[in-house]
């Protein structure tokens, strides 16, 4: 009997991710747990004419541990990350017995081969157009992370990238979630990728007074919602998840590692770069999410908050939390892992719903670091400094992107009924 689009249910049966606290899943999660963080002083360029110098970098990455070496040269970073992230998410598999014209994929990135295009641009400069390199503009665009690993996987469903600034993990996960609820895609390869820690992008967030500047002290410069904070730290990174309609995954034996059930999409038609300060556009976000998902506020556990250490989304969203949950919102669990791995931009929302998956299988929180002085706008449990036991059966995700994009996403404990 076949499933209507309504009844499909969506699991995750897979996760990876490539950050500056780990490139496995385990080591990162217990960076993590530990609050230990990687943020530093810039080491892949001279930063030292910048106002912020500091990142959270990936040391010592060699990208031909997950991909060929000559596919590696002719691919930007960001691609290379997109590896990392998606190896544990298929290896193993056997997929030459799934329907590949029915697996999607869909990978998000706020900018792309940034790098490429800086590093042609001075070929262009000093040596002329003659010398610009053949796969510039494949190495370049946002797409072709989705684009190579579908060739690399042989992936032949839906295939396309999400850009929508700091959200554009989420959206593409969000679409993946969609994917399967229609019927149109059976599995989704989906999640996101930056690698944005380059010198011209970290001029341009300068130029936009969005940086820390604490460079003398890096490991405590990212401090979402606390009263000292002055702009987040730019970090690079992939997040990849797996997902499978949940018949499909129980016929091919995938691990099912959580329920991704709700999606909320919202534009607060506000401003280019800052969000209305009551946070009304992420309020309508999580209000979606949470009736695609049939999930009452107060089910929640665990909100893992976009919290970039900026001044304007740190209290529009603690205000918009509350506004969502009400008195609820005094027992939730709230915290900003960018305290640690920095904001990933458009990779940023699949990495932290990853940390919402393992929060659930765990049942432990990790902290929100750099929590030292109150701020009276930012009163919620922030989770302070140390992670904390605590049973998550829902986690909420927030996502939110320069232009007014937001994207909440609900994950809850994987029960056989409904």
């Amino acid at each position: 009997m076949s499933v209507s689009p309504q009844s499909r249910r969506v699991v995750i049966t897979g996760i990876g991710w490539a950050t500056a606290v780990g490139l496995t899943v385990e080591d990162a999660w217990r960076s993590l747990l530990e609050g230990r963080g990687g943020v530093s002083k810039i080491e892949s360029f001279d930063a030292s004419d910048f106002s912020s110098q500091i990142a959270a970098e990936i040391k010592h990455f060699d990208p031909t541990e997950f991909m060929d070496p000559k596919e590696a040269r002719r691919t930007d970073r960001s691609v290379q990350l997109s590896f990392c992230a998606t190896k544990p998410c298929l290896d193993g598999r056997r997929l030459d017995e799934f329907d590949r014209d029915r697996i999607g994929v869909v990978v998000g990135s706020g900018i792309g081969g940034i790098s490429t295009l800086e590093k042609q641009h001075q070929v262009l400069l000093g040596r002329g157009p003659g010398k610009i390199s053949p796969f510039f503009i494949p190495m370049m665009i946002s797409d072709m992370s989705a684009g190579q690993l579908s060739i690399a996987y042989d992936l032949k469903g839906p295939n396309y990238a999400a850009v929508s600034a700091c959200a554009s993990a989420a959206n593409a996960i969000a679409d993946g979630f969609l994917l399967i609820k229609s019927g149109l895609s059976d599995a989704v390869l989906t999640g996101g990728t930056e690698a944005s820690v380059t010198p011209l992008s970290l001029a341009g967030f300068c130029a936009l007074r969005a940086l820390s500047t604490r460079n003398d002290e890096p490991e405590k410069a990212s401090r979402p919602f606390d009263l000292k904070r002055d702009g987040f730290v730019l970090g690079e990174g992939a997040g990849i998840l797996f997902l499978e309609e949940l018949g499909h995954a129980k016929k091919h034996g995938s691990p099912i590692l959580a329920e991704l059930v709700g999606v909320g999409l919202t534009g607060d038609a506000y401003h280019v770069t800052s969000p209305p300060p009551d946070g009304e556009g992420a309020v309508r976000a999580m209000r979606s999410a949470l009736e695609v998902a049939g999930i009452q506020p107060e089910e929640v556990d665990y909100v893992n908050a976009h919290g970039t250490s900026t001044q304007l989304n740190d209290s529009s969203e603690t205000a918009a939390i509350k506004d969502v949950f009400g008195e609820h919102a005094r027992r939730l669990k709230v915290s900003s892992t960018k305290s640690m791995h920095g904001h990933l931009l458009g990779a940023a929302a699949a990495v932290e719903l990853i940390v919402c998956v393992l929060a659930i299988r765990d049942n432990k929180v990790p902290p929100t670091i750099n929590q030292e002085f109150p701020d009276p706008e930012c009163d919620l449990d922030y989770v302070p400094n140390q992670s904390q036991d605590h049973r998550v059966n829902v986690a909420l995700s927030n996502s939110f992107g320069f232009g007014g994009h937001n994207c909440s996403l609900i994950v809850r404990r994987y029960h056989d009924e409904q």
